[in-house]
């Protein structure tokens, strides 16, 4: 009997060893994989795709890894999917490619205006590409943009990419639009989804033309690879992409950006120039940093849907002039007057816009209708996106100028 016992303990350690064994031995290490951090699609001859991947030393991924700037290595494929040139890359550097890192997706113009359904839908299904992956349209091709993908702000170019979206918390300039919002408003018949406008900046310090900065507020209507910048960073994120299902139909300048961040929620604080009200050759620098309450109400009573907007926001003077008493209500009011006025005719623009030229509803004004049908059949029949271009606009935005920051903080 004790032998018995003795060959079935040692019958189960073998089993334990072997089966250990064996898992470690197939698993897959480190060294097997090649990480994918950004990827760039791109229109090829013969209906196929040009894809970009941009891979990232392993080391980066370890504990061990040099804090030291870590080179890129990009790899391009020409195939008929995103799929297939990822089969095909894996046995030209027999390594197993892996998304798990992938911190961008980003499509050219002209593959985005031929629609991005298919591609989008086939990332989504792959287990490894995270849905917090930002989905940039790039107004150059993706593989440039990927290239000048580089800042001496950060040594790690998966820090760039994870920190560059996050400026919309503060500028409202660009939004933080991933590939799961992208995937989502693609499924979803009554919004339509936006992507992360790019482009690459190639002005230099020595060969950058002036700029004429004669016409008011040109700071805020500019686009990606359009702006006065100068600088050794090639790629800037400005404006967004405007799809209406799954192709591309217009782009958002800074400022229209920053309309659709408002209305959306998705910016804390932002800056405007205003026509200061007692020199309209000059401007007011004014710093918004809180959102006070926003409402949104629909009448879709006459037929034509009506939509009214109000917005309360307040906000501080940033310029400073000599001899002026930053503290008078008079003044404080005029201020506030302007920049209201300023808002409300950049916002009812932006929505006009949307509307009547691109026919794109990307505000998510849906909520507030669907509450006023007995049905969804009914809902369903009255097509929100089809009426949006039928839209009427009226707009209220309530500045309250608290003080001078500089002023105010001495106090």
């Amino acid at each position: 009997m004790k032998n018995i016992i003795k060959y079935i303990f040692l019958f189960i350690l073998i089993v334990i060893f072997v089966y250990a064994f064996s898992s470690s031995y197939k698993s897959q290490t480190i060294d097997n994989l090649a990480y994918v951090i950004a990827i760039g699609v791109d229109n090829a001859d013969n209906n196929k795709i040009k894809v970009s991947f941009q891979f990232i030393e392993n080391s980066v991924f370890s504990d061990s890894g040099s804090s030291d700037s870590s080179s890129t290595i990009i790899d391009t494929v020409e195939a008929s999917s995103i799929d297939t040139a990822i089969n095909l890359l894996n046995t030209y550097i027999g390594k197993e490619i892996n998304l798990a890192h992938c911190k961008v997706v980003v499509f050219s113009e002209t593959v985005a205006t031929n629609g991005l359904s298919d591609h989008v839908y086939r990332l989504i299904n792959n287990s490894q590409l995270r849905p917090t992956t930002n989905i940039i349209v790039s107004r150059c091709d993706a593989k440039y943009y990927i290239e000048n993908s580089t800042s001496k702000y950060e040594k790690v170019i998966t820090k760039y990419y994870d920190i560059f979206p996050k400026s919309a918390d503060y500028t409202g300039y660009t939004a933080n639009v991933t590939i799961g919002d992208f995937f989502n408003k693609l499924n979803n018949n009554d919004s339509n989804p936006v992507a992360i406008l790019g482009g690459v900046n190639t002005k230099t310090t020595e060969s950058a033309p002036q700029e004429d900065t004669s016409s008011q507020n040109e700071d805020f209507n500019i686009l990606a690879n359009e702006s006065s910048i100068t600088g050794d960073r090639g790629t800037e994120n400005i404006g967004l992409a405007i799809f209406k299902k799954d192709k591309l139909v217009g782009e958002l300048s800074a400022i229209e950006t920053l309309c659709h961040s408002l209305i959306t929620g998705k910016t804390n604080s932002f800056l405007i120039s205003i026509p200061n009200p007692e020199n309209t050759e000059k401007n007011i620098d004014i710093s918004v940093s809180d959102v006070k309450d926003e409402n949104v109400d629909i009448d879709i009573s006459n037929g034509s849907p009506y939509v009214f907007l109000n917005l309360k926001l307040e906000a501080r003077i940033l310029s400073i002039e000599n001899n002026k008493n930053y503290l008078e209500s008079n003044y404080l009011n005029m201020v506030s007057e302007n920049a209201s006025k300023y808002l409300e005719e950049r916002i009812t623009e932006y929505l006009y816009k949307t509307s009547t030229e691109l026919n794109s509803c990307v505000d998510n004004f849906y909520p507030h209708v669907i509450g006023k049908f007995l049905t969804f059949e009914d809902w369903k029949a009255y097509n929100w996106t089809s009426n949006y271009q039928n839209c009427f606009f009226d707009v209220d935005v309530n500045i309250n100028i608290v003080s001078s920051l500089l002023l105010t903080e001495n106090n």
